[in-house]
């Protein structure tokens, strides 16, 4: 990688663009940069990180920094472009902050996003190509062309020597952080943390799985009462104690269940035997019970035997008197028959005539036919007399009609004079509605701008006040930044004219001055009484960036107020007839008056449908109202025919009527009369032949019950109806006879029965005392059971804890495994491990073979550096209880000595550290690919060598150009301007630094 040209503006110190031709300054081999402290040498440093990266290097890219100048103008970006060589691929980078710029329109400041551009240079062409804007492809592809990370660039281009000299002083762990960033050894470090995680992970599942073992031995112990083991989860003998532990309880259990088995079946045994004594004591107890109780109801029938003979005549007579029932209900039936029939005849007869009152059947039937042949003459006249009445109903409806159709005439005459009128009133109301809808169609379209000029209207006078406020503020503001700013040059110029006090405050007898670096200190510098210190510059930067925020604040803030109100201006002026701005009032008179035209014009409007409607409703109604009017004058002309012709019939209707009424009102009348006449005849006859018929059949069943009566052995029939018993009297007494019955043949069979006889003549049956003995069998076989049961139970928790103890084990096997496999890597990588006699993690072990390598190309330098005295060598010996592998000695060639690099004098430390710096950037290059690093800077240090060791130094730095390589150095000593002819100074100025080249083409 080879830098050609650097372009800075307003960043960090320059305020102006300022153009770094490397290429010139490359020509020499070596350049030197320099200039006064805080002029800006690191600043070209970091705008060459910025440009590759994005990022400057370490706390300067801490938040809150700003890349930007305080000495640029305002209108002038912060900008970097980098001209460079890598991959045999010409680039140029190009990169701006974020930063604010001023607002285009109004006033105040807006932030203006970070920018990238990446071009390539076409050799074929002469031209530049763009590549990419993007911010993270421009990163990536930076990256891998150079192969490095900002941190590595940074420690292995940009050589801090400073840093170095520490990593010669500091132990192995210091040494192990910067090997790590610089190589990238994580991913061995993750592996050290994966095995670790992993170890961990085994351990816990073989701890947890001793735990479940050791529980279960618990749980064994609790079955059988005895002791638990004596290992401790993490033990190797704990498996083989639980299984043990579990295999004498199993052979403990087994014994107990024989015994409790035997036990049982001895119980069972005696309960059976006691049981079958019992059930021939409760039998026989029965049988002298059932037998008592078999007499004492035999003796219960002898009693009840006078009543039993009783009811068993009563019952015999009944079965007598059951033959003549049947003539009973039919004598009885007769004379309710004759009864009804003579009460019917005295009914009828009451509405017949005195002199018909004794007439017989035959009489009565004749008279009823002569009056049936009169009744069949009247039905000319009948059918007269309802014609006659529908033609009056006619002539009813006919009037009728006739007043609704003078209506109907009347009516249509009436209105059809004012339609003409009304036709013209709503086609004039219709007309008008539309005209109001164009016009609130209008007015709504200047209503609605005249409702945000007024609201434009009234935030412009509330900006208005806003913005004089705001203005006030940000004169206040640029004032106390500008007295912010003035104090702090004022105490930074105080303390950089006191900087050489301030640093000979620090220096040490003995130690290496920092500008310089020489040890001897013959004259210090004093501090003046004006003098301040650092922390008081700080304090007043503070001030003056809390002014400049402030300030900034301020601006964007009026900026804008400042442009709403503009915008607000506008807006309520926008339409005016002059340039006059309208006031709130005059906006709001002018919006309540087209809100009341609007309002006015849009109510008449909606009027517009309703008088199409009305308007069509009219039209309907004259038509329908001429049509009512020609159909009423047809009906007129048609009822005039129909009324001569009901006249002409009801002329012939009216004589026959007169013919058949006779002396009755109506025919109908005389007809009504005659069927109520023929309906009395006819009823008398039917019950004068009721009753003779009635009477026939009386007679008859008298006969046949005195008959039956005196069959069945009654004398008479009343006697035979008083033994007649009803239905449940009789199935009651039948019941009580068939019991009797039955219990006298129970009684018989159980006292013949030979079993009942035989225990009635034994002693008394004692079934308590046999139930005591079969209740206490039944204790002693309930306690032998759960006994056994709770033998049993015990012998399958032991079987089931025994297996669950044998696969735990089974599973815990390759676990344990697993465990010592993962243990002993672990250990291993971290260096814990007995197997690593020198402690050494992998991590530490990967970064010794770099630091060994890193020695070896730094020794090729400081032999040349040191005239060939001191050599380099990586040490992996242990150093105290530390762990071993990071160690780093210098071997001295005039003493034969290897002692450790922290015991370096100054000078010796500085070019130790340079050749180390370089057979890093070595190192790292060839780890990053094999890029070529053509461009090289060292900063400081050079202060500390004398004029020999200078010369070697510079001789080696000077040898770099033999592989085409340059080497920039940044240094305050004054000696080397006049060794190095090409060099870059770095000018500090009120208005911002600047460079200047010399020599080398500058």
């Amino acid at each position: 990688m080879r830098l050609h040209r650097l372009s800075v503006t307003a960043f960090g110190p320059f305020g102006t663009t300022q153009e770094i031709d490397f290429d010139a300054l490359s020509s020499a081999g070596i350049f030197l940069l320099h200039g006064p402290t805080g002029a800006g040498k690191t600043s070209v440093l970091d705008a060459v990180c910025y440009a590759l990266y994005g990022a400057v290097p370490g706390a300067r890219q801490s938040p809150g920094t700003s890349l930007r100048s305080d000495h640029a103008p305002a209108g002038t970006y912060t900008e970097v472009t980098l001209e460079l060589t890598v991959g045999e691929r010409r680039l140029e980078v190009t990169r701006r902050p974020a930063q604010p710029r001023p607002k285009r329109r109004g006033g105040g400041f807006t932030t203006e996003k970070a920018q990238s551009w990446l071009r390539a240079y076409d050799s074929g062409t002469g031209a530049w190509a763009e590549l990419s804007r993007s911010h993270q492809e421009i990163g990536e592809e930076i990256t891998q062309l150079v192969g490095m990370s900002r941190d590595q660039f940074c420690q292995v281009v940009l050589l801090p020597q400073g840093d170095f000299a520490r990593f010669l002083r500091a132990d192995a762990e210091a040494r192990g952080k910067l090997l790590g960033r610089l190589f990238d050894t994580r991913r061995f470090a993750a592996v050290e943390e994966r095995l670790a995680d992993l170890r961990r992970a085994a351990e816990q599942q073989v701890r947890a799985g001793d735990e479940r073992l050791l529980a279960l031995a618990h749980r064994i112990a609790q079955v059988t009462g005895g002791a638990v083991v004596d290992e401790r989860p993490g033990e190797p003998g704990l498996a083989q104690a639980v299984l043990t532990l579990a295999a004498v309880a199993r052979s403990e259990a087994r014994e107990a269940l024989d015994i409790a088995d035997s036990a049982v079946l001895a119980a069972e045994s005696r309960q059976a035997a006691a049981r079958r004594v019992l059930d021939a004591e409760r039998d026989l107890a029965a049988r002298q019970a059932r037998y008592a109780e078999t007499r004492r109801r035999r003796e219960a029938l002898e009693a009840s035997r006078p009543e039993r003979d009783r009811a068993q005549a009563v019952l015999d007579r009944s079965r007598k008197a059951d033959l003549v029932a049947p003539a009973l209900g039919l004598r009885a039936d007769a004379e309710r028959e004759h009864a009804t029939a003579r009460a019917a005849r005295e009914q009828s007869r009451g509405r017949l005539p005195a002199d018909l009152a004794d007439a017989g059947a035959e009489q009565l039937s004749a008279l009823e036919r002569r009056l049936r042949e009169e009744l069949g003459g009247l039905e000319s006249a009948r059918r007269a007399e309802r014609r006659s009445a529908e033609i009056a109903g006619e002539r009813t409806d006919l009037s009728r009609q006739a007043r609704a159709d003078d209506e109907i005439l009347q009516d249509a005459a009436h209105w059809l004079g004012g339609w003409e009128p009304r036709r013209t009133e709503l086609t004039a109301r219709i007309e008008a509605s539309q005209e109001a809808a164009a016009r609130a169609e209008h007015l709504a379209g200047r209503l609605e701008p005249a409702r945000r000029r007024l609201a434009a209207a009234h935030r412009r006078d509330t900006l208005a006040a806003q913005a004089a406020t705001a203005e006030s503020r940000l004169t206040a503001a640029r004032e106390r930044r500008n007295e912010a700013h003035e104090a702090w040059l004022d105490v930074k110029a105080r303390r950089l004219q006191g900087i050489a006090a301030e640093l000979a405050a620090a220096l040490t007898p003995g130690a290496p001055c920092q500008v310089c670096g020489s040890a001897d200190h013959p004259a210090p510098a004093r501090t003046g009484t004006d003098h301040v210190d650092r922390a008081t510059e700080d304090a007043a930067y503070e001030a003056f960036s809390r002014a400049e925020e402030s300030r900034t604040a301020a601006e964007r803030d009026t900026a804008a107020t400042a442009e709403a109100w503009a915008a607000a201006r506008a807006e309520a002026g926008e339409g005016a007839a002059d340039t006059t701005e309208p006031t709130v009032g005059e906006l709001v008179r002018e919006v309540d008056e087209l809100t009341r035209q609007h309002a006015d014009a849009h109510a008449l409007a909606a009027q517009t449908h309703g008088l199409r409607e009305a308007l069509a409703r009219a039209e309907r109604e004259y038509e329908s109202r001429v049509r009512a009017q020609r159909d009423a004058e047809r009906r007129v002309a048609a009822r005039t025919s129909q009324r001569e012709a009901l006249d002409r019939e009801q002329t012939a209707l009216d004589a026959e009527v007169a013919r058949g009424r006779g002396e009755s009102g109506s025919v109908a009348e005389h007809a009504s009369r005659l069927e109520r006449k023929i309906a009395i005849l006819i009823d008398a006859a039917e019950t004068v032949r009721s009753v003779e018929l009635s009477a026939r059949r009386l007679k008859e069943a008298d006969g046949r019950l005195a008959d039956a009566a005196f069959r069945a052995g009654f004398d008479t029939p009343a006697e035979a109806a008083a033994a007649l018993l009803a239905d449940g009297e009789h199935r009651a007494l039948q019941q009580r006879l068939d019991a009797w019955q039955a219990e006298a043949a129970a009684v018989a069979d159980r006292l013949a029965e030979p079993e009942t006889r035989a225990a009635a003549e034994r002693p008394p049956a004692d079934p308590s005392a046999a139930e005591a003995a079969h209740t206490a069998a039944e204790r002693a076989l309930r306690d032998a059971t759960s006994a056994l049961a709770s033998v049993r139970d015990r012998a399958a928790e032991l079987g089931r804890l025994s297996r669950q103890a044998d696969t735990e084990v089974r599973r815990l096997g390759p676990l344990r495994e697993e465990y010592d496999r993962v243990a002993r890597l672990a250990g291993l990588t971290a260096g814990t491990s007995a197997d690593n006699e020198r402690k050494m993690r992998l991590e530490s072990y990967v970064l010794a073979a770099r630091l060994e390598q890193v020695a070896a190309a730094a020794t090729a330098r400081l032999q040349r550096m040191s005239s060939g005295r001191y050599t380099l060598v990586h040490s992996d010996a242990r150093s105290g209880g530390k762990r071993a592998g990071l160690g780093l000695h210098v071997v001295d060639a005039w003493t034969g000595n290897e002692r450790d690099t922290a015991t370096l004098s100054g000078g010796e430390t500085f070019f130790a550290s340079l050749a180390l710096a370089l057979g890093l950037a070595d190192v790292v290059t060839d780890e990053a690919g094999g890029v070529r690093l053509d461009t090289l800077f060292i900063d400081e240090g050079f202060g500390s060598l004398d004029d020999q060791t200078l010369d070697e130094v510079l001789d080696v730095l000077d040898s770099l150009r033999e592989r085409d390589r340059s080497v920039g150095i940044v240094s305050h000593v004054g000696d080397l301007r006049r060794r190095i002819p090409a060099q870059l100074e770095v000018v500090k100025e009120r208005t911002g630094s600047v460079v200047r080249q010399k020599g080398a083409g500058a």
